[in-house]
């Protein structure tokens, strides 16, 4: 399978990415991932990045196409991509590359959840700096306030977890996606996941439409 997955920030899609990846043995590709390595490695191009992230505004196009391009090179088939494209001139990028390798796409999968959901999941996540343990001041607050409980170190917030950040991102997610949704619906690729819920409640919801994709072209690939 190959398959395309987004939501709005703090919608799980990384944590069910790497749930599929785990149960259905496909590569994880991850925009996210992809970008923070650049940025947690201090290159020029991850300086730049890192500055449009902490305003919550988008990094270009070219850059994204090119660091994603570069990377599904090496992974032409059985991939879950998180996070890309988009924005239209990403979508034309990442149609163009599977095209001209003979690629074929078998699910777009949206995670949806509400604004206010995004800001309470995003914003109240706390990070340690030291050992990266994460925690959420709600959900799983650590035993001391403001400590982590692996080394002690006193927690931070990142610049792109604060709530205006996150209202931006969530705004900007709505509005971009639109045209991109719209494009796969007529592919008759796209599907709408309800992420509201625990976790385990949203893969119940999840874990069906894959075991049909799969079982699907495992009959396909029986007929070749």
């Amino acid at each position: 399978m190959n398959i395309l997955i987004f939501g709005p920030p703090g919608s799980g899609k990384s944590t069910h990415s790497r749930r599929i990846v785990e149960d259905y043995g496909m590569v994880y590709v991850s925009s996210g991932d992809i970008i923070r390595y650049e940025i947690e490695r201090g290159s020029s191009l991850g300086r730049e990045m890192d500055e449009y992230l902490s305003r919550g505004d988008l990094i270009p196009d070219t850059i994204v196409n090119t660091l994603i391009i570069s990377r599904l090179r090496r992974q032409r088939n059985n991939f879950i991509l998180d996070g890309y494209p988009r924005t239209p001139e990403q979508v034309i990028a990442l149609e163009n590359y599977l095209y001209d390798h003979g690629i074929r796409l078998d699910l777009a999968m949206e995670i949806f959840i509400d604004e206010e959901t995004s800001v309470e999941r995003i914003s109240g996540r706390r990070i340690c700096p030291n050992c990266g343990a994460i925690y959420h001041i709600k959900y799983k607050p650590p035993k001391v306030p403001g400590i982590c409980d692996v080394c002690g170190s006193k927690l931070i917030q990142r610049e792109d977890d604060r709530e205006e950040v996150v209202r931006k991102r969530y705004r900007i997610y709505i509005r971009n996606m639109g045209p991109i949704i719209k494009f796969y619906k007529a592919k008759g690729i796209y599907v709408r996941i309800d992420g509201d819920g625990s976790i385990a409640e949203v893969w119940k919801r999840i874990q069906p439409l894959l075991d049909y994709i799969h079982a699907r072209e495992q009959k396909r690939k029986e007929h070749e």
